[in-house]
């Protein structure tokens, strides 16, 4: 019974959260394990153009460091403001979202071979917060109870919290620098007069990913709801 709830909890969570949310936890775990080396999945130029290790291009995303506070953290904040994503201003769209992870992962690879950054969970995570923040600008939320403020300023105060936590403080800014190129390019480009879409999303990820029906039944959440626990909740409005 306990199974059949999950399963079918689990199978309610919007496809691209689920494929990504999952593929980094079994990462994780196959690391805490030791089925697999962490060495094994970083990002490293020299061994991906030299000895052909593209896998490295994927992995770099999917390991979130070790079971701990930090990794806890980072999966609470990947799954919940992908899926307010994916179930806000990107339903029915499914195959622009899978555009969005693909256009920030290009991004991010291409300043990791000018910036020494060995993994890029952390910033792709810091990017969708970005982008959510930004088409969300007046919810208020609260954080841990100590802080106030609007969503905009989300990425800026979990960088705060990533640097007392000991991190480096590029992931965040490659995160937010690619999170505000691509909230340009798709949302204030083309509304400037002469502006225009910058990203296409090719037709066969429109194939595959929105060639399906919507369940006419289904409700989504409100993109605005809470972040989770008591960082990045809404504020009480007196």
């Amino acid at each position: 019974m306990a199974y059949q709830t999950f399963r079918q909890e689990y199978m309610q969570i919007p496809v691209v959260t689920r494929a990504y949310t999952t593929a980094c936890v079994i990462t994780t775990l196959a690391v805490q394990l030791d089925l697999v080396s962490p060495f094994r999945l970083y990002f490293n130029p020299t061994l991906i153009i030299e000895q052909y290790q593209l896998w490295r291009l994927i992995t770099t995303f999917l390991f979130l460091g070790n079971m701990g506070f930090n990794f806890l953290f980072n999966m609470i904040f990947t799954y919940r403001y992908c899926r307010m994503l994916e179930e806000g201003s990107f339903r029915r769209r499914t195959a622009d979202f899978v555009m969005m992870f693909i256009f920030g992962g290009i991004c991010m690879i291409t300043f990791a071979f000018f910036v020494n950054l060995l993994f890029l969970g952390h910033a792709l995570t810091i990017m969708l917060v970005y982008v959510w923040s930004r088409r969300n600008p007046f919810v208020r939320l609260n954080f841990f109870g100590l802080l106030n403020f609007q969503a905009p300023y989300l990425p800026w105060v979990l960088l705060g919290f990533s640097v007392l936590l000991g991190n480096t403080i590029w992931v965040d800014l490659v995160g937010m620098a690619v999170g505000h190129m691509y909230y340009f390019a798709e949302d204030v480009f083309p509304r400037l007069r002469g502006g225009f879409r910058v990203l296409k999303t090719p037709q066969i990820l429109k194939t595959l990913f929105d060639a399906h029906p919507e369940d006419p039944d289904y409700t989504p959440p409100p993109e605005d709801r809470p972040g989770g626990f008591n960082w990045g909740q809404e504020a009480n409005m007196q």
